[in-house]
Parts: structure tokens; sequence; C-alpha cells
């Protein structure tokens, strides 16, 4: 079989992270049997297309590298790939259903219908469109919405994650296949679009399952086989209670990118959530995903969209990046005040926070110090375990001590390292303390990179400085 997946969002905001783990594994399920991996819009429902959707979906997919083969921007032999732009199709499969006498027009007002759903719960019963069929429908002439006549049945599927599923013919309904105002509806035009575009596999999150034998239902009526079905786990919130979504404050993936964090790393955590190869790792290349993805491994169970397992990820990914590459990718992270600094100094600063960097935007939090002068406050000497047992006098002595015993130095690491271990012994007093000391003045902190590093980048005049001017 010559794998196609799809992709196939509606423009009505942008893309989070629910959303994309669709997109990741019906990409990396194309990728693995050097198939091809389409994009297609979804944009009958025009009431919720939201300006700018579409452009929105095209930059988050390509920023995390998840390129298509065939869809917008990009052409294929099924073109276009905007739904909109493909209604007179969607039409033709129409008219053949209702020239075959499974589909008729809707004569009911929405007031009528209203009335005979109000019946149906007031007689405590579900509604069903198909109990209330016209015997005689009109004739379909593009005003009035057009429904597809299926026939209640059980229908049995394997599905490619969840196995067999069985569900009964409660689930057939006559749906709206096209709207009054000429557009198709969801379940019917994308099942017409993956059909013509030769799709061998269709992935939807869980909570279409209760939708799949209508699809299968109208595969039937049009004459044709249904794709492989994956339905995948839901993605969860923090709290493991709901489905992630825009409306409970998921982020849009491109708030990632702002923050700096890498698409390799957000792909990562993305395959992780509901999929694991059965093996104890946790951090993969892009490579490494494809040749290791397995439809057969993707968990039945919701999973749990952690934030900070995301930063933890983001934080392996940038640590196997050299000082180059990261220098180049972090060019817009640097706080302000670095903007007159050279690259040699700035690379060496990077070079110290690297392992402590999550994301990109932490950059100038960790940083500032190295390129202004720090506000030093009796807040962040109280904020030290160490140094708040210290009064001022014992602090001025430390300090007065540090400055005599830092100008014979070569600022070293190794020098600085020997000189202030030595001073930790002559004056009998703590590693922690006197080192969150020099650590305060000197970078007005309390959590910094290796003090002796951090030292030895700033300099020995910079350094003598600030400690003079905590002194003041």
């Amino acid at each position: 079989m010559k794998v196609r997946t799809r992709f196939a969002p509606s423009p009505t905001g942008a893309l989070h992270s629910g959303v994309v783990r669709t997109a990741l594994f019906a990409w990396l399920l194309a990728k693995q049997n050097n198939g091809q991996f389409l994009l297609r819009i979804e944009d009958t429902d025009q009431k919720r297309e939201v300006e700018g959707g579409t452009e929105n979906i095209k930059e988050s997919l390509r920023w995390i590298g998840l390129n298509w083969d065939e869809g917008p921007d990009v052409g294929g032999p099924y073109a276009p790939y905007i739904q909109s732009q493909r209604l007179d199709i969607y039409k033709k499969y129409a008219e053949e259903l209702v020239a075959k006498g499974l589909a008729y027009a809707d004569p009911y007002s929405p007031e009528e219908l209203q009335a005979l759903r109000e019946k149906a719960q007031a007689e405590k019963r579900p509604f069903l469109y198909r109990d209330h069929r016209p015997e005689n429908p009109p004739k379909w002439d593009g005003s009035q919405a057009l429904r597809i006549k299926l026939e209640p049945k059980s229908y049995t599927w394997d599905d490619a994650v969840m196995g067999s599923i069985t569900l009964g013919p409660e689930m057939i309904d006559d749906y709206i296949i096209i709207k009054a105002d000429g557009f198709p509806t969801y379940n019917f035009c994308h099942i017409i679009d993956d059909h013509i575009m030769g799709i061998t596999h269709v992935m939807r999150s869980q909570e279409f399952i209760s939708s799949v034998p209508k699809f299968l239902a109208t595969h039937e009526a049009l004459g044709w086989e249904s794709p492989i079905n994956a339905i995948l786990p839901q993605v969860m919130d923090e709290t493991g209670k709901r489905k992630l979504s825009k409306r409970h404050g998921a982020k849009a993936i491109l708030e990632y990118r702002a923050m700096g964090i890498l698409p390799s790393a957000y792909l990562n955590f993305l395959a992780r959530i509901g999929w694991n190869d059965g093996t104890e790792q946790e951090i993969y290349t892009v490579d490494e995903l494809v040749a290791k993805f397995d439809l057969s491994r993707v968990q039945r169970s919701g999973g749990i969209f952690d934030e900070q397992q995301l930063f933890w990820i983001n934080g392996h990914h940038i640590r196997r990046l050299s000082l180059d590459e990261l220098y180049q990718k972090v060019d817009d992270f640097w706080p302000a005040s670095a903007a007159t600094s050279d690259d040699n100094y700035k690379k060496a600063v990077l070079a110290l926070v690297q392992e402590r960097l999550k994301y990109f935007a932490e950059l100038p939090e960790l940083t500032t110090f190295f390129f202004e002068e720090p506000t030093v406050s009796e807040d962040t000497f109280a904020s030290s375990k160490q140094v708040r047992k210290l009064n001022t006098e014992e602090r001025t002595s430390l300090l007065q001590a540090t400055v005599s015993a830092l100008q014979t130095s070569d600022f070293s690491e190794t020098d600085l390292e020997e000189k202030l271990r030595s001073l930790v012994d002559s004056l009998q007093t703590k590693p922690g303390t006197l080192f969150g000391l020099i650590r305060i003045a000197v970078t007005g902190s309390t959590v910094a990179p290796g003090l002796f590093e951090t030292m030895h980048v700033l300099g020995k005049e910079t350094t003598l400085s600030r400690l003079q001017s905590c002194l003041r």
C-alpha cells in the first residue's frame, strides 16, 4: 500500500498542540512508509472562519517542520486543496445521491425541526431525523438543505489504534450533506476528498469515534471503501480531567516559537503524548521518531500535556547543540543591553548558561547582569539562607577581604577558585556564605552560573568594580 495521510484543519483559530499531535502522527506514518502527507484546508463552515487562520496553519506547520507533499502553496494532482474552492465537486456527488434516491431536500423549517426535537425530549427519547423523513420531499433546487438517506444498522470496524469497535444503529441518522447556503458539511465533503485524493489512513481524535458509523454508511452510499481509521487518544490538559483546548487556555504553537522552543524538542514532546516505542527512551531526534513510530504503540487512553515536561525536553535538545549553532538560534533573545557587546563575549556568556537554559526566552533573566550593572538590595541578601544571617559589618568585612584577595588574581577560573577557597579557610567561614555573598554582589542574584566561571567572563575590572560598589 502506498501510504497517503492528511491533516485537514479548519481555519477557525490558531493551531494548538492537541490538534497538531494528530498532524504529527499522520506525518510520521507517511514519512516512515515513503508515502505522502497532504494538507487540506476545511473551510466550509464560513461563519466560524477566523481571518488569518489559514496562514497560521501553514506557518505553524512549517515552523515545526511538518512540510506537506501536496496542498496549499505546493499544489498537487488533486488541487485545489481548499474546500471552499471545491464546491462543484461536492455538488456533483450530492446530485448523484439524489438521482439514486439516497438524498433528499429537507422540507422542514428551523422552527418545525425544533418542535420535533422538543417533542422527543418531552417523551424522553433521542431525536432522530430519520423518524420524520418526508414521504414526498420537494425537488432539491439548491435553496434547501440536502440530507443523505442512511439505513440504520450496526457497524463493526478494525481501528488501527483502538482495535475492533462495534456501534449500534442508533449512531446512524439522515444528516445534512449540503447546507442551504450551498456549502457542504464536514461530514460529507471530507469523505469525498479523502476518496478522490487517495487517502489510505484517516487519523481523528477520540471525540469522533461515535461519528465513524455515519462515515462508513456514507462510504457505502457512495459505493466506496473506507480508508483505514485510526482513532487517537485525546490530549488532556495538565489536570488530566479535560481535553486540551483553546477554550481552556491551550497556547497556540507559535507562542512556543516566541518562547524559544526548538521545533525538534516540540515534536519530541508531542510524539510522547500517547505514544512510546516500548523502551525507556525519552529524548528523540526527528529521524528517530520517523524510524520508530508505530500506530500499534499508540495508547488507547488520553495523554497529559505537561508544559514543564516540554521545557525539560527542550533543555536536553539545547544541550545537544554546538555553541555556534546555539548562538545563531538565540540571536533575537538577548537582553537589549547586550547589543553593544562583541560576539566572543556573548558566546562566552552563552557557554555559561547553556546547561541551565530551558528555552531561549529565559536568556535575558539569566544573562542581563553580564551586560549591565546589577541592582543589589537588602531583599536580595534576605533571599539567601546563608547570607541573610550576616549583619552589615560581617558582610562588609567579608567583601573587603575578597577585594584584597582578588587584587593579585589573574582571573582564570583556576586561580579564582584557589584564592576564594583559601579565603574561606582563612576567614573561618563557610563556602556557601562567602560565595553566596560574592554572587549577590557581582550578579545581583542568588541564582547564577558557576561563580568562578561567571567572574572569569565578567573580568577583573568589572568584578572588582561591582564588589566595591556593593561595599559603598
